[in-house]
């Protein structure tokens, strides 16, 4: 089966095109060389697939016949991703919650809701 195709299958990408866009970019290996989307895999193979900042690390136990549900990909591949990658994943979401501190730049929306309804506020009490 085409690597394109088994990430797909497997779930790992949402469309056929999305998986094939990532092997075309570098993202997919297979045994730790570049492949390109028309690869076979077979069982046995060791798969590293980048994929949101985090190196997904898998190894092809067998190969389904089409798509297969989210409850039983277990039966096809072994994910032996480190838990470090996931917390290193999580630390970066972290850092990036706040990008702009209070009072640079330009106010967003919702600052600026917020000040209209301060100075509404105060607009009433003084009448």
């Amino acid at each position: 089966m085409r690597i394109d195709k088994f990430l797909w299958c497997t779930r790992y990408y949402k469309t056929r095109n999305m998986a094939t866009e990532a092997c075309k970019k570098g993202h997919i290996r297979v045994n730790e060389q570049s492949v390109k989307p028309s690869r076979d895999v077979y069982p046995g193979d060791k798969i590293t697939l980048r994929k949101n900042q985090i190196d997904y690390k898998l190894e092809v136990i067998n190969i389904p016949e089409n798509r297969v549900g989210a409850k039983i990909v277990d039966l096809y591949r072994k994910d032996t991703t480190p838990k470090e990658a996931f917390e290193h994943a999580d630390l970066l979401k972290y850092s990036k919650d706040y990008y702009r501190k209070k009072g640079t730049g330009r106010p967003t929306k919702k600052d600026r809701r917020d000040i209209d309804d301060y100075l509404d506020d105060e607009q009433e009490t003084a009448e």
